[in-house]
């Protein structure tokens, strides 16, 4: 028996702090918001696949907040067990007792549980979900010996990227197929610069560049990179921008480094970010 919280359920609780009154900002790129509308309608798991970066956490909570539901985030990985997500018992003051996890408390309340990255997680993990995710709508909880039947609410949410996924990290299909699929990319261009502007505040034509040289960057991804720069990457870029950051060192902190460890694809990016920043 454990005597403290789990690594997922203490990660949950940023999610149901107070939001501030001000919705938080998405920007839909096709029709995902009528579509996760109309699956949490009929009572249909969701799974969103999409490169990194590329709006799918922040896509889940505005559609929490949308439908006045608590969420429940967890972020998968190669530790997680079936108890981080259904709970465990605990030793207290008093004795032991019982303490739901993300998954449960979501089950009961009819809120959304989202798992990010679900494919990092084990796969005698995920099995848990099977009997949440087709229409029985039910966990059993074997520890306590509780059926519990998914309250109205209820809607499970699971994402990954496609690009990470291999032989041993992929998903099942008997799991895959109990899901709602949603495929998401980054954004075109001028709704990526939109959404640049409104989280942080840039000149338009700083917004422009950064963009810009997103799109050259990404058409290297088969070449040269493992992976692209992402719009939160370009967010990052913004910020820092806006607050006078020289845009060259910018270019090489928010952008070339976190894109890649060889120095010499390091150079490269580099060469390529002062074809639109240096002046």
């Amino acid at each position: 028996m454990a005597t403290m919280n789990s690594n997922a359920s203490v990660a949950i609780a940023a999610d149901n702090t107070k939001r501030s009154q001000e919705p938080l900002y998405y920007q839909e790129q096709d029709n995902e918001v009528g579509l996760f509308e109309y699956a949490y309608n009929h009572h249909l798991p969701v799974l969103i696949k999409g490169p990194t970066g590329c709006g799918k956490t922040r896509f889940v909570a505005h559609m929490a907040e949308k439908l006045n539901k608590p969420l429940y985030t967890v972020a998968c990985h190669d530790d997680l067990t079936a108890a981080d997500l259904v709970g465990r018992h605990l030793v207290g003051p008093e004795g032991t007792y019982w303490q739901d996890g993300p998954l449960t408390k979501a089950v009961r309340e009819g809120g959304i549980c989202y798992l990010d990255e679900v494919v990092e997680a084990r796969k005698d993990t995920t099995v848990v979900l099977h009997p949440l995710a087709d229409d029985r709508r039910i966990l059993p909880l074997e520890r306590t010996g509780e059926l519990i039947e998914a309250a109205p609410g209820f809607m499970l949410v699971v994402s990954y990227n496609p690009g990470y996924q291999n032989l041993f990290k992929g998903m099942k299909p008997s799991t895959r197929q109990r899901f709602v699929a949603l495929r998401f990319g980054y954004p075109e261009s001028q709704v990526e610069q939109d959404i640049i502007i409104k989280e942080t505040g840039v000149e338009p034509s700083i917004a422009f560049k950064l963009v810009e040289l997103a799109q050259a960057l990404r058409r290297l991804e088969e070449n040269d990179l493992d992976e692209v720069a992402s719009t939160r990457l370009l967010i990052y870029a913004a910020k820092m921008m806006s607050s006078g950051m020289d845009p060259i060192e910018v270019c090489r902190c928010c952008l070339a480094e976190p894109l890649s460890d060889d120095l010499q694809t390091v150079n490269s990016i580099m060469e390529v970010a002062k074809i639109y920043f240096d002046a």
